[in-house]
């Protein structure tokens, strides 16, 4: 087994689903045990030739970045191979095979803009966050009125799921940023608004929170690269 393929067709086997909970159980680990490892923990050993011991010390932080270079993915998506494998009936091989089924009709611009904010610097952060502070608060009030409008037709999970994973990866990147929390708020929303981009168009209604990245909509958001993920 040494590819991320052999690892998908293992996750979809009853028998070779990932443990649930933290990279690796060590006290079931025996030499060539996968099953004693989550989704990231054996994509660490298998592919990263990561130790059991590693697994066993390193901090999430890292591995969900060590995950992403690794498969060639954002580290929202990373988080969200994670987040999908620790759940009760999680199927993390749809994370990386069928993203729609997990984040929606929006998915692809969903991971454009994942990739996108990746690339982003603390200069960048900083002007987004600048953005936000200069926003006039009735115009950010109707625009969160929009994208609420917007989303009630979205799948309650999938909009869950966008939340968390891009609150955690902006948090991170923002962490050293005065009031970063306003910059990884601009991305929460942006988000939010990809994922209702339909129902803004169609009502007319501008992107506002995605603007403030300098996008007009998710059409002008850049394409992650051609060899972005896995083929199967």
């Amino acid at each position: 087994m040494t590819n991320i393929n052999d690892l998908i067709a293992r996750w979809n086997t009853d028998d070779g689903k990932p443990y649930k909970g933290c990279l690796i159980d060590m006290d079931s680990y025996e030499d060539g045990n996968l099953s004693c490892m989550c989704a990231q923990g054996q994509v660490l050993h298998v592919l990263g030739g990561w130790l059991p011991e590693m697994l066993f010390k390193g901090g999430q932080q890292v591995a969900d970045a060590e995950t992403a270079k690794l498969l060639n993915i954002s580290m929202a998506h990373s988080v969200l191979l994670r987040q999908i494998n620790d759940m009760d009936d999680g199927q993390p091989a749809k994370v990386l095979t069928d993203p729609g089924a997990i984040l929606g009709d929006q998915w692809s611009k969903l991971l454009d803009f994942w990739w996108y904010i990746d690339a982003i610097d603390a200069k960048e952060w900083r002007r987004v966050r600048d953005v936000w502070f200069k926003a006039k608060t009735s115009a950010m009030n109707a625009a969160e009125r929009a994208f609420r409008d917007a989303i009630k037709s979205c799948d309650r999970d999938w909009l869950d799921r966008t939340y968390d994973v891009t609150r955690q990866i902006t948090m991170i990147a923002t962490w050293d940023i005065s009031n970063g929390d306003c910059a990884a708020s601009a991305a929460i929303d942006s988000s939010r608004e990809i994922h209702g981009a339909e129902a803004l168009k169609r009502d007319g209604k501008p992107f506002f929170f995605l603007s403030m990245f300098g996008f007009a909509s998710p059409d002008d958001i850049p394409a992650r690269p051609d060899d972005y993920g896995v083929n199967p």
